[in-house]
Formats: C-alpha cells, structure tokens, sequence
C-alpha cells in the first residue's frame, strides 16, 4: 500500500526519508526511487521530480472513445490548432535533399537567424539588438535550462512566481537549485506584487523568472510592471529571465515593453523566445536567448555539450517563417485574439460557477467552486464526466488546488461556448 504524504504518492517510508534529508520543496507527484530491476542507484534529485504532468493528464483519457455530439475538447496543453502554411512546408521539401541540412550548425546557431531574429526584436521593441546577443536554442525548454544552468549552481536561489511553469520548476529541482516562489495574486489578475518580489530576493539570488503573456495564468504583464521588475533585478545584481514564448499573441499592437531601448539591458535583461507556436512548428524545436555576449558564449559550452546546435532544418524553418511568412505571422496573431475574445464571452455567462482569474494568449486561469475538493479530483470528473481535459492548478505549484489551466488555443472559437456549458455542468452538479 502506497502511503499519501503532502498530496504525493510515496513508494515507500526510505524513499520519503531520502526527500526529507534533501531538504528541498515538495511536490505533488508519483515517484519512485529504486526498482527491482536497477542494481544501481538513480540521482535522487531527478528520482524526486515529479512526471511529466501533460502526460499524466493525457493518460486519464487513454483507451477512451468519445462520442460524436460530445467530443473530447482537450485544453490541457499549449499546442496550435492548425497546421503550419504550406509556404513554410513546402519551402523545407525544396531544402530536405540538400546534403548542408544534415550537417551541424555553429553552436549559437546559424547567422542568418540570429541576424533576422535580431532585427526582429529591434522592430518589435526599439533599442539595439544584435546577432552576437542571439542563441538558437532546441526549443525554449532548452533556453530556459541552459540559462539558469549559466546563473546558478546548486544551493543558490532562482525567484519563480506562482503559479509557476512546470517544467522550469522541475529544471531547478533536478539541478538542486531552490526555486523561491513569490505567491500568487489572483486579485491583481495573477500578476506578482513588486514588492513581495524584492523581499524574496537573498544573497544567494541569481534571477527572477517572469513569463510574460504567462504560462500558466495567461495574465499579459504592463510595461510598467515589467519595467518595475527590469530595474528591481538591475538594482539587486541578479538576472531578469524574460520569457516571451506568448510575445506574438499579445491583445493589443504595442510594444510589450521598451527594455531593450535601455543603452545597457544586456547587464541584467534575459529575453527567452519560441517559434513553435506563431509557426506552428512545435515539433521542430527551436527557440531562442537573448542576451549579453558575454553570456551567450557561456551558454554556448553547455549547448555543445547538451545537444551540440538546434536541428538545422528547424532553424531553417524559422528563418523562413521570420523572412518571408509576416502576413501569416500576423493572421496568426489575429486568430488568437478572435478566439480569446470568444472564451472570454463564454465564460462570462451568470452561471458558470467558474470564476475567469485571467486570460490571454493561449491560456485562461479559472477557479472552480468546489472548495474542499483537490483541482486534480475537478479535472479528472471533468474529463470523465464532461469530456473536458484541462489541466488542475496543482501541477503548478502549492496553493493552487483552487484553480485550473485552460489552453484554448487549439479551440476553434465557435467551440468556446461549449467549454463554458460543460463547467457550468460541473459546477451544478
């Protein structure tokens, strides 16, 4: 019999008294430490972090048929819900023959991307960026893992808000960095108080960590926010990690910020960047850092260790995307604000019993009126029930069992209204 500590299901009592001598934050999680078949030991602190929780989720649905006037609508994960433009497509069959696109890249990527990449954040932000501040990484997972691992060793602190991105927060567990979390503020529309950010900050603080539109509230940041944390960090010695995953999908044509116009970011700015979803390219992993030289060529050691360069055909795929596929790129943005617009209606009907905490980009964070009831046991009758897959807040840190993550972005807007009468089902019942 498994025993059920903090929410987590624990193999045995000597696994649980190995977490306990690490010191280090739990989290709701099945692991296991040893098996029978391992005559071998396994790093205790990737033994402890927890599973990947999309694939946990997706697993609740396995072997299930869903019927024709109820489908499944799956918002558990971030993914486009449309193929990429055959201009693209039928761009990289041209190329595929070529011998060069089998062959390694520089290790920070090849020029042209890193030139075009650059000169798209100036136009898109103002300030001066150049290729010699750009890393083609495999993904922004990568980018994120390799600039932290070039900020902090184990033992030294990275701030990440709640509720946090998953992945990052697992990252720093296997790295035996401590994440310090700031709490969350679902009456500021989930975005961190400034102030509570400053006092988390320690002598042993690295960066903070701020994803703006965020993962998983959706919540899009001001620039006077960001701003405030940019000259908070800068003020602190420690680094602003960035991360603009969500940058093409913001709610409005402005500037997300004017960071990179300050004549010295490179000293404390990050910026984290994805092409997987304004291309729709999420299988050909490639994303991308931007900051000082100085550090580029440092996480250059670890990217050569790591993976050596991003797959080629990937970077040249965002490359075409950022030369020749603007009109696309900006249909795509139109897209997602359509159908934001339409959850947001949705989901403002008088009985929903569900409460909208914030919402842009690919996400919507909500809160469900089942007080006393885990959000993992909400999501799984949802699913079971309503044929509705969405994600539970735990998954994103402690103190979210109120909450859940809807990723809608791959929900067709005229489908909108129908997410919105299955949790006014649930909510009912």
């Amino acid at each position: 019999m498994r025993d059920i500590v903090h929410g987590r299901r624990i193999e045995n009592k000597e696994a649980l008294a190995n977490e306990e001598a690490l010191d280090l934050p739990l989290r709701p999680a099945t692991i296991t430490f040893m098996s029978q078949d391992l005559h071998y030991t396994v790093n205790p602190l990737l033994g402890r972090v927890a599973p990947p929780p999309i694939a946990e989720a997706r697993s609740w649905i396995n072997g299930r048929r869903f019927p024709a006037d109820k489908p499944l609508i799956d918002v558990c994960q971030a993914v486009p819900g449309y193929a990429p433009p055959a201009a693209l497509t039928d761009h990289l069959a041209s190329l595929i023959g070529e011998p060069e696109t089998c062959r390694y890249t520089d290790i920070e990527g090849i020029p042209p991307l890193r030139e075009a990449l650059a000169a798209d954040i100036a136009r898109a932000y103002g300030g001066k960026v150049t290729a010699d501040n750009v890393l083609i990484t495999a993904g922004c997972n990568q980018a994120y893992c390799l600039t932290t691992l070039s900020l902090a060793k184990a033992g030294e602190e990275i701030i990440l808000p709640l509720p946090y991105y998953f992945n990052y927060q697992m990252w720093l567990d296997m790295q035996g960095i401590r994440a310090k979390h700031v709490a969350f503020r679902p009456d500021n529309g989930g975005v961190p108080d400034l102030d509570e950010v400053a006092a988390a900050i320690g002598p042993s603080t690295r960066a903070l960590v701020i994803i703006s539109p965020n993962n998983p509230t959706g919540a899009v940041y001001s620039p006077a926010v960001l701003r405030g944390f940019y000259q908070l960090a800068k003020a602190r010695g420690i680094a602003l990690i960035l991360d603009e995953t969500y940058r093409d999908f913001m709610p409005h044509d402005q500037a997300p910020h004017d960071l990179f116009q300050d004549p010295d970011w490179q000293g404390t700015l990050i910026q984290l960047y994805s092409f997987s979803k304004v291309f729709c390219m999420t299988g050909y992993r490639v994303g991308a850092l931007i900051g000082a030289p100085a550090l580029v060529e440092n996480v250059a050691k670890a990217m050569d260790t790591v993976a050596i360069c991003a797959p080629h055909i990937g970077q040249l795929a965002a490359l075409r995307g950022l030369e020749a596929l603007g009109d696309w790129r900006r249909s795509n943005t139109l897209l997602m604000r359509e159908r934001l617009t339409a959850l947001q209606s949705a989901l403002s009907r008088s009985d929903l019993g569900y409460e909208l905490i914030s919402a842009g980009a690919y996400f919507a964070y909500v809160r469900h009126p089942h007080r006393g009831q885990s959000a993992a046991d909400v999501a799984r009758r949802l699913v079971d029930r309503h044929n509705l897959l969405a994600l539970p807040g735990a998954m994103f840190g402690p103190g979210q069992e109120d909450y859940l993550r809807v990723a809608f972005a791959n929900v067709e807007k005229e489908w909108m209204p129908q997410i919105a009468a299955r949790l006014a089902a649930d909510a009912a019942s």
